[in-house]
């Protein structure tokens, strides 16, 4: 069942994906060969905590940490440990916050120093596939239009859809309806209705769709072990249109990047 919110409930979901977007932004500049995930998750475990929130994810169904950090071939689920982070890696963190009784739920896939242009041009795909997506999240739409699009943009450059894990509702629990594939069909599926929070998130493979899980019972893995990409927003609707509720902005800050990917769902300007 879908849960509408109000607005005062909004700027709460609000309040707690800003926690998840400043958290990313400080991991950004930490983000290098050398470092290690765990290293990463007791930062962000301590980040979360001191500015009134609880991590999202650590004990979510039994899960032991704070981020989900998958590097290269992990689509998405990994459990931080000691290995270091390499040259030309990739990494994709995902982060969750609980604050006055909302989820925050977003997620970016970062360089580690220079990456093969193949993988970079992955990244640059999956996270435009965002923005094509969140655009079908509107007045009179409907679940399949925001998969197809995300689909259709992904496969024209060749690159596998996941199936198997999804985008969801958002609210007082962190997964609510509806689920919100990245693949499907116009006009199909549940219809979007005025104050759904959805958590929208393409998880893009450089090579086959196929995934495997790992015998931690947590980390899924491109069948192939090629590359994968995970970029992920919290979005509401708002008069009928997709208005953020997450940024990248304090990632962009940190890594001195300029882009203006998101003014146009954006009702505010962000500190």
């Amino acid at each position: 069942m879908i849960i509408p919110k109000s607005r005062e409930e909004i700027e709460l979901i609000r309040e707690s994906a800003l926690i998840v977007s400043k958290t990313l932004g400080m991991l950004a500049p930490e983000i290098k060969p050398g470092v290690t995930t765990l290293e990463l998750d007791k930062l962000a475990e301590e980040f979360i905590r001191d500015h009134g929130a609880e991590p999202g994810f650590l004990g979510l169904y039994d899960f032991p940490n704070s981020l989900c950090m998958s590097p290269n071939a992990q689509v998405v689920h990994g459990i931080p440990n000691n290995t270091p982070l390499k040259e030309g890696d990739i990494i994709s963190i995902d982060c969750g916050a609980k604050k006055n009784g909302f989820y925050g739920d977003h997620a970016y896939t970062f360089e580690v120093g220079e990456v093969d242009p193949e993988v970079k041009k992955l990244l640059e795909v999956t996270k435009e596939s965002l923005y094509i997506g969140i655009r079908e999240f509107k007045a009179g739409n409907r679940v399949g239009d925001v998969g197809y699009a995300i689909q259709k943009y992904t496969e024209d450059h060749g690159y596998g859809v996941v199936r198997e894990l999804v985008g969801h509702g958002l609210g007082r629990t962190m997964h609510e309806d509806p689920e919100m594939p990245n693949y499907g069909r116009r006009g199909r599926g549940k219809k979007f209705v005025e104050g759904m929070v959805v958590a929208i998130e393409p998880m893009i493979n450089m090579g086959t769709k196929r995934i495997k899980q790992l015998p931690d019972g947590w980390t899924i893995l491109t069948a192939d072990n090629k590359p994968s990409a995970h970029f992920e927003h919290n979005v509401a609707l708002v008069d009928g249109k997709p208005e953020l509720l997450s940024t990248f902005k304090y990632i962009y800050e940190s890594l001195k990047i300029k882009t203006k990917e998101e003014d146009e769902f954006r009702a505010k300007v962000y500190d």
